[in-house]
């Protein structure tokens, strides 16, 4: 077996969608030849992608595959044949389409075909050669790559083409075999080419074995997407001398996807731009060049790294040229700045009236004066600083009527917090306006000051709420204003701060903010965020189980609910726990079967019988214990103490008949039973634990 090169040169294709095209152009050619068996075991898939190409490097691919046994269905025997087994015309017509004839039939087999009889052909496919195979292959992978938007060209020849960008070379090697394959009006050869500067002649690759090294040692090609950008992390690292530098891993992925050769150099501009936040020199460098910047104890220096896709002994042309690139670039920033600074944020409010947020739920004065009103109402529910609670809210959207937020949309709140100070707002108020967009994404901070925490509630809450109140929800993929995330991070919040508010209240404060809302919208938001909080438990490892134990009840308050799986996990290890699990189910199945409503008292002078007498005297000891030790929030304490319930428990059912004759008796059984489920299902329904 040797090992198969493919390799399509293109024109540069888009930075951002590089690394995915390369890991899908080489997935679908690994996948559509193992499919087909022409890989050994052990085969490894090696992807590469630079700006101008994309391949993979396969080890241990088949000449031609195994032959295949193979039994396909002709035609049930009713329909092939007649009564008397003679041959029928669908029959003979189905043969002739399968390349057989009526002299074949004697060696048609026949099985059952689920209820009804069936003729079978039996034979031994010959092995699809490599060549065969990897033309459907790469046709397939090309047609099915996940190109952001189609390109549409015409060759020399005048033919019409769609793909990402114009495709100039196919490389199709087997060992050092040209496997004669087409695709984008390609005919597969051998030869590449190099570095667009440093390599002027075609490249011809001798094996698919030595193709990376050709291309690494004689066109000044790193083909590797990971090698490229492993070196220019160590370049970046060697560079840095011993400042941090700033490399988000999207940015270095889009650098690594512009070059082919990548050298990394220094640069400066001047420290006059310093007095800029530090986070509008950042973006402007990211966003606009592709530099790197760098920060020295948390402060960002006038020393910014580049990666170049050319290498010279002498560099200071490319210094130079992208030092006059980034001024104009930090100038523009720093004008945005000083404009800024000249009108307070207060006075921005009125122009939020002329920027429309959505159409049906009017302009983002409006959704800010709703904002407002969620935030005072968490804040009273909180006993927090009301009056910090409604500035906050109401300045939390004025940057995005400043001159740097329309540039960079990405630095509103953060903006905010800046022109909050040079307002002289007070601290916190200036905090909670940078704080309120937190959490952005998974993983990210949540507000640290009550006031932020308080008015991001109440701006993902409104959100959530204008939208359900629209009928606008989130359906299969799509969900076009991040509901989703927005309902995870009020669940964050809520959780991770052990916030003592009560869900409902809050959603129902949130849709009173709105004029018209739909009939269901209140109920459907609530079953939306009890979904996405199932969802959230289940990531951090609870077992379905667990969570449904504890979200069944529906728990108002969202704080304790670590706490209430803890108390699960921890009684469900005990040898108690599925003895009490199934009694607490068939205590709850009792229950619902009762006609009329069951007592809330229990009789002690009707408790006849001795097992329902010893059931009440050990209820009377330990349940007071357990709703003491819930009360306390000390709820695996509170479920061990239930746990000594199991003997009585199990004995209750073994000698006493609930459903007595006597209306008396059997309203008195049931009432004992149902203060015995309520003190069992106050931190979880430990029903669901039954297996």
């Amino acid at each position: 077996m040797n090992a198969l090169l493919v390799e399509l040169l293109t024109e540069e294709l888009p930075p951002k969608a590089l690394k995915k095209l390369g890991e899908a152009f080489a997935a679908g050619l690994r996948d559509g030849l193992a499919a087909r068996k022409l890989l050994a075991a052990g085969s490894v898939a090696t992807a590469y992608a630079t700006p101008r190409r994309l391949a993979v490097h396969i080890t241990q691919v088949a000449t031609v595959g195994p032959d295949e046994a193979r039994r396909d269905k002709v035609l049930p025997v009713a329909v092939a044949l007649g009564a008397d087994g003679t041959p029928q015309p669908p029959l003979l017509k189905k043969l002739a389409a399968l390349g057989l004839s009526e002299a074949d039939i004697p060696r048609l087999t026949r099985a059952m075909d689920g209820k009804a009889e069936a003729l079978f052909h039996e034979y031994t496919a010959p092995g699809q050669a490599l060549a065969d195979a990897l033309q459907t292959v790469l046709t397939d992978t090309v047609a099915k790559l996940p190109i952001p938007k189609v390109m549409f060209y015409e060759r020399d020849d005048g033919t019409a083409v769609n793909f990402v960008r114009p495709a100039h070379k196919l490389i199709a090697l087997h060992g050092s075999s040209v496997v004669p394959v087409s695709v984008l009006g390609l005919q597969a050869g051998n030869v590449s080419l190099g570095h667009r500067f440093h390599c002027e002649d075609e490249l011809v690759i001798a094996s698919a074995d030595t193709y990376a090294s050709s291309l690494r040692e004689h066109g000044k090609v790193v083909a590797s997407f990971a090698e490229r950008r492993a070196s220019i992390e160590a370049q970046l690292k060697h560079l840095s001398r011993g400042d941090e530098v700033i490399a988000p891993d999207a940015l270095l992925d889009e650098v690594t996807a512009l070059v082919e050769w990548p050298v990394v150099y220094e640069c400066h501009f001047e420290r006059e731009f310093l007095e800029v936040p530090q986070e509008c020199l950042i973006l402007t460098m990211q966003t606009n060049q592709k530099y790197f910047a760098t920060q020295k104890d948390g402060k960002l220096t006038n020393r910014f790294l580049i990666v170049s896709n050319i290498e010279t002994t002498d560099p200071s042309q490319i210094i130079g040229g992208n030092e006059r690139v980034v001024r104009p670039r930090l100038a523009d920033a720093r004008f945005f700045f000083t404009q800024d600074k000249k009108l307070k944020l207060a006075d921005r409010l009125p122009k939020l009236a002329s920027v429309v947020y959505h159409n049906k739920l009017g302009s983002q004065g409006e959704r800010n004066a709703r904002v407002v009103a969620i935030a005072q109402a968490i804040a009273t529910m909180l006993k927090a600083d009301a009056a910090k609670a409604e500035r906050a809210a109401m300045l939390s959207k004025a940057d995005l009527v400043t001159d740097m937020v329309g540039e960079f949309p990405e630095l509103q709140g953060i903006m905010g917090r800046y022109y909050a100070l040079h307002d002289g707002e007070d601290t916190e108020v200036a905090e909670a306006i940078k704080e309120h967009y937190q959490p952005r994404f998974a993983g990210d901070a949540l507000p640290a000051t009550t006031t932020g925490t308080i008015v991001a509630l109440a701006d993902k809450l409104e959100t959530l709420a204008g939208l359900f109140a629209i009928g606008q929800l989130p359906t299969g993929d799509k969900d076009p204003f991040a509901l989703r995330r927005h309902a995870l991070g009020v669940i964050r919040m809520l959780i991770e701060k052990d916030l003592p508010l009560a869900v409902p209240a809050l959603v129902q404060a949130a849709f009173g903010t709105f004029k018209t809302v739909g009939e269901t919208a209140q109920a459907d938001l609530l079953t939306f965020v009890y979904d996405r909080l199932v969802g959230a438990l289940r990531e951090q490892g609870y077992s379905a189980q667990e969570v449904d134990a504890v979200i069944s009840l529906r728990p108002n308050r969202w704080g304790d609910i670590p706490r209430r799986l803890e108390a699960v996990r921890a009684f469900a290890a005990l040898p108690e726990s599925q003895a009490l699990a199934a009694a607490n189910k068939r205590i709850g199945n009792i229950l619902k079967k009762a006609e009329g409503e069951v007592p809330g008292g229990v009789d002690a002078a009707l408790l006849k019988e001795p097992a329902e007498q010893a059931l009440h005297n050990a209820m009377h000891g330990a349940t007071p214990i357990a709703d003491k030790l819930f009360a306390n929030g000390e709820y695996t304490a509170s479920l061990r103490e239930l746990a000594s319930l199991r003997a009585p428990v199990d004995a209750f059912f073994d000698g006493v008949m609930v459903n007595a004759e006597d209306a008396a008796l059997r309203n008195n059984r049931l009432a004992l039973l149902k203060q015995l489920h309520e003190a069992m299902n106050r931190v979880a329904d430990l029903s669901k634990l039954a297996v």
